[in-house]
């Protein structure tokens, strides 16, 4: 999977940001006087996001046909198929940049097209969430700050949470896109119109 090397240039990206910022005059001194404790969980934050998206990723794949799995907008784009499981064997690799196992077995050169069964890809999907929301949950939150050199020079874990869950957004969106051009409305679109609807006539 050729765009698996993005999360490795993203985070990159975020240790040259912090580098610069770093490099800033009164940046470093900004740094060590906020004593601040954090506002919200980060842990806790991610690990909500991520179960959340995942939730609408499978209920896509659960309204969208059999028939539809190999659609592909061009022909040198994903396939319905190939984007579920590129979702799914992201998780593995993004978070095997910081030292986390995937289950045995998986190949990331042969699994984005190993499958074009529905059951299949939601099993998978169900299976690669779980590993998530596994890893995530043993972590401690002062693993966040913990620093990975081998990704730049103050790249951390909590850089890869964060590249996880931008992904993860990414690829909704591009399923969303996919599914609306194939007539396909998103599961909780029309349960959030049917709630409104209800709303609106009990307000009559």
């Amino acid at each position: 999977m050729k765009s698996l090397i993005l999360p490795v240039l993203a985070c990159a990206l975020l240790a040259a940001v912090g580098v610069s910022q770093a490099a800033t005059p009164g940046a470093q001194s900004a740094q060590s006087e906020d004593k601040t404790a954090p506002s919200y969980d980060m842990k806790a934050q991610a690990a909500l996001d991520l179960d959340g998206v995942n939730k609408k990723v499978i209920s896509l794949a659960e309204a969208l046909p059999q028939d539809k799995f190999n659609w592909r907008p061009t022909p040198d784009s994903r396939s319905f198929a190939e984007v579920f499981l590129h979702v799914s064997g992201e998780r593995y690799f993004i978070l095997g940049l910081m030292g986390a196992a995937p289950p045995a077995g998986f190949d990331g050169k042969t699994y984005e097209k190993s499958t074009t069964d529905k059951a299949k890809i939601i099993d998978e999907l169900n299976k690669s969430g779980e590993y998530t929301q596994k890893t995530i949950a043993g972590m401690a939150n002062a693993d966040y700050a913990k620093l990975l050199p081998k990704l730049g020079p103050q790249a951390n874990e909590g850089d890869v949470i964060y590249i996880l869950v931008a992904d993860a957004h990414e690829h909704l969106g591009q399923l969303v896109a996919y599914a609306r051009e194939n007539g396909i409305v998103p599961p909780w679109t029309i349960a959030a119109a049917a709630a409104a609807a209800k709303a609106k006539d009990s307000q009559k």
